[in-house]
This record gives structure tokens, sequence and C-alpha cells, in this order.
């Protein structure tokens, strides 16, 4: 509402997002080394904890991997040892009493054992009975001759499972069988295409765990269980090999690097103004799953391109345009990432370095206080918010201006000149003129592309001569580039044929300074 609007403007003015401090202030987070050397004892204790923790996870195949297969010539064996203990059950004289806990062939199951050890105490009972009608009459050797019967039985049969194990080895044993242990090997578990523990790399990818649970052992292992089990369960060993299609290859896509080296993804709400993709993509729940299937899978083939070696990069910088964005009444985008949300921060730990929000609207507020209580404060920390204004500026402190793309106010495009060849950023002053020399001693063609941002000023290019009776020649007559312009770079060339300098010249006529863009190359040429 019309009211409502012009509170959380006011508001905004308050504290404007944009605002050059606020800027400086947010986004302070300082990523943390991946080296072991680099790692405070405590935290040295808690990655070799929890690789502890990994490993006897791994022996009990708790992480739900598939036990391995017994080959066929031990099952095989196994089934003849088993047919030869039932032919010997069978087969064999009934068992002297002496010997019941040696020869009974079923000490494995329970009910069986007490069967045995009621038929033997009784046994012992009746044999002793019949021994005193011959030694003594008046029952007291019948009594002693029980009692010692019951003791030496139950002591026989109190004997723990263990031990009827044992029989079973000397009965193979008899029968020129050979006993050995199965000993079944450690479940293999493999996560973002890095074996658990198999090397270096896998300390990495424990650090974003421990990192994300402020190094909390016990924490950063459930954490880990879910996430494999997740993993298995959302199936993204399957799902990185489908083909989903590329109908948001607008809305999500990576793009250059950041000073640091880390790779950039840039993701654009305002894509989502498109009708037609909006109702294809997040009408319904379904197409819901489905995006999230997608973004999951653009996510999992960028992370495999990391580098998890201690020291390497493995991390990744988020750009947010939220230019055009749908807003909080689309409920059906706000639903999209609040389910984004979950999954990533519950199975994706440490794996942005910086969250950049640029071209945030007014009504953002609110949705970022609906967001804020489900992110962690370490989360928060990586945030960066600039309004329309500042939003170039902004991501010029973390991303140079090569390889930013042109709709966001760099020179990354695609053009005569390549991400690797620099630009130049100076800042002209207000009312001032500012200009840019490219020296040249021998015939050549010269290429330049020079940018201001929000332009708003007038440009001009001459080529002067070293020669005392050469004359300037006008490259491009001084006119005004507007803010609207529909051509936010400026790409010129000329020829040289002597020595001297191609002169460019920015006037800008405004109370603000203004951002000037610029770089340059020659190739050599014949001079006619």
């Amino acid at each position: 509402k019309p009211v409502e609007k012009a509170l959380v403007e006011e508001h905004l003015s308050k504290h404007r997002c944009d605002d050059q401090e606020n800027v400086l202030q947010s986004g302070s987070f300082k990523e943390e080394s991946t080296r072991l050397v680099d790692l405070l004892d405590n935290e040295k204790k808690a990655l070799q904890q929890l690789k502890q923790l990994v490993q006897e996870a791994l022996n009990k195949h708790e992480f739900g991997g598939q036990q391995p297969e017994v080959p066929k010539e031990d099952d095989e064996k196994e089934s003849s040892k088993e047919e030869a203990k039932d032919e010997a059950v069978i087969d064999d004289e009934p068992p002297k009493p002496e010997t019941v806990a040696e020869t009974n062939d079923a000490p494995v199951k329970e009910d069986r054992i007490n069967l045995v050890e009621t038929e033997a105490i009784e046994d012992k009972v009746a044999t002793a009975a019949a021994g005193s009608d011959t030694v003594e009459d008046d029952g007291a050797k019948t009594v002693e001759a029980i009692e010692e019967s019951i003791v030496s039985v139950s002591s026989s049969s109190a004997q723990p499972a263990a031990e009827a194990e044992a029989y079973v080895e000397s009965e193979d044993e008899r029968k020129g069988g050979k006993v050995e242990d199965k000993v079944v090997p450690p479940e293999e578990i493999s996560i973002w295409g890095v074996p658990l523990l198999a090397d270096e790399r896998s300390d990495v990818i424990l650090l974003k765990f421990l990192r994300a649970r402020d190094f909390k052992v016990k924490e950063a292992f459930v954490m880990l269980k879910n996430t494999i089990l997740w993993r298995k369960e959302f199936g993204i060993d399957e799902l990185v090999e489908q083909d989903l299609g590329d109908d948001l290859s607008k809305v999500v896509f990576m793009h250059g690097f950041d000073k640091e080296g880390h790779p950039v993804c840039y993701n654009e709400f305002g894509e989502f103004r498109n009708k037609e993709l909006y109702q294809k993509k997040i009408s319904d729940e379904e197409k819901r799953q489905n995006f999230l299937r997608w973004r999951i899978q653009f996510l999992e083939n960028s992370i495999r391109k990391l580098d998890f070696r201690p020291g390497g990069i493995c991390t990744i910088v988020q750009v947010n345009d939220l230019k055009n964005s749908p807003g909080p009444a689309k409920w059906e985008l706000r639903q999209a990432t609040k389910q984004a949300l979950h999954l990533l921060q519950d199975n994706y730990p440490e794996f942005v370095a910086r969250q950049v929000f640029i071209n945030v609207p007014w009504w953002y507020l609110a949705v970022n206080k609906m967001i804020n209580p489900f992110l962690t404060q370490r989360t928060k920390s990586k945030f960066v918010f600039a309004g329309p204004s500042k939003s170039a500026d902004t991501l010029f402190r973390y991303i140079t201006a090569e390889q930013v793309p042109v709709k966001y106010g760099g020179l990354s495009k695609g053009s005569e000149f390549a991400t690797t060849e620099t630009v130049t950023e100076i800042t002209v002053k207000p009312a001032a003129k500012h200009t840019v020399e490219f020296p040249v001693t021998e015939a050549c063609l010269v290429r330049w592309e020079v940018r201001v941002i929000g332009w708003g000023v007038s440009y001009g290019a001459e080529f002067v001569p070293s020669g005392e009776n050469s004359y300037a020649v006008i490259i491009q007559k001084a006119r005004k580039v507007a803010a609207s312009t529909e051509e936010p770079v400026v790409c010129d060339n000329f020829k040289v044929g002597e020595a001297g300098k191609v002169v460019l010249t920015i006037h800008n006529p405004s109370s603000k300074k203004k951002k000037l863009l610029y770089r340059f190359k020659s190739h050599p040429t014949t001079s006619h």
C-alpha cells in the first residue's frame, strides 16, 4: 500500500543499504585457511576426532553404503559347512553327559541352548540317581550326585556364545575344514567427488562441516551423516548426469572470478518477471521441485570444479541481482527460495565465500526479515547489500571490472578484449575534465574500450602526433553520453601511422563524482 511503502522507504533512508559505510561494515567475513599447519590446536584436535568418528562409521557401514558382495567361492564354502553341520546333528551318536556343552550343534540360538541345558540336567540327574542304588542305600550319595550334576551342567551352560562358536570351529577342524573370519571392508563414500578419508582433500571437506558447527565434533558428524544420507535419498549422483534443459541459464549462471580467485555465480531474480517462465517453472509444487533439482544440479556441477586441496579455492561468490525481481506477493517464488535455502544451508556448508545483493529494492527489508531467522550468524556475516546507485561500486570491491559483466557495470563481454586484459579504474571529480592518454611509438592499430558508470558525461577522442609539423586528428568529436544510453561501453579504434598518442577526454558536468573504466591495446601494422 502507498502508506506502507512510504514508511518502508523512510526506514530505508535512515539505514541506506547502499550507504558507503554500511557496505564496508557488512561482508567483513574473512575466509579461514584450509591448510592443516594453519589450524589452531583445538581445531586440529577436533579434525582428528571427526576423522575417527567417520572411520568408525565407515567400518560399520553407518552411512548407508552397500556392503560388498561375498565372492561365490566363499558362498559355496559357507553353504557346504552348514550342510556338514546339519548332517553331523542327524548322524552323530547322542552326546555324552560330560561333553554336552561341546557337542551341542545349536549354540547360536538361545532357545536351543536352553533346551540342551534342560536335557543335560535331566540326564545327569537320572544317571546319578541310577548309580546311587548300587553304591549307597541311604540316599546321601544320590543327593550329592544330583547337586554335583546340576552345578556341573549349569556352569558349562553358562558359558557365553563365544564358547559355542569355538565348538563350531573345532567341529570344522575335525572334519578337515578351515575356518577363516570374514572381514567386511569399510564402505567407500565420496562426496563432491572426494572419497572420505582417502587423502588430504577429505580434511578440507571435513573442515567445512566443523566450521559450520563451530568445531563441535558430534554436531559436525551428525551434519555430515545427514548430508550423505540426504544425497543418497535425493539421488545426487544420478542427478548430475541428467539433462534438465537450459531454460534457466539466464536465471543462474557462472561468470568470471573475484579478486581472490573464487568463481562467481550470478542469480538474476528479475528473469521471473517473465510470466511464461514463471508459470512454466515455479507455479506449482511439482514445478518448484523440478526447479530445485535443476538448481541443485547446477550447484553440484559448479562445486565439482573447485580445488579441494589444502590452500585451494573451494568456495564460491554469489551475486544476487534483485533488479525487477517479483515482489513478496509472489508466494510461489518465496516458497522456492525458502526450500532452496533450507537445503543449501543443511547440506552445503561453507561453500559460499560471500553473498552480494545488488539493486536491492525497498521491499527487500520485509523479505530479509523473513529469511533471517533461518540463517546462522556466520552465514549472515558474509552478506553484502547495495542499492541500485552503489551496485557497480560494490561489485568492484570484490571483482575486477574486466571480470564483471557489462550489464552489471563492468567490461566483460564478447569483444576484442579478454577477461585477462586489465581495466583501469579512475574517479572523475564533479564539474571537471579528465584525460586519458595511450602512447604510440610505431605504426599500429589502437583499440580501446571506455565506460563511465551512469554516464551523463561528454566523451571525445583525438590523436596527437609527436612530430612538430604534424597536426592533431579528431577521432571522435566530443558528444554527450546520456545515462540511459543503450551503448554502455564505447568501443573504438584508430590506425596510427606515426609516433604520438591517443587522447580521450571525459567531461563530467554533474555535481557527483563518476567512475571511469578503460583499457586499450595495439596491433603492429604497416605504415603507408
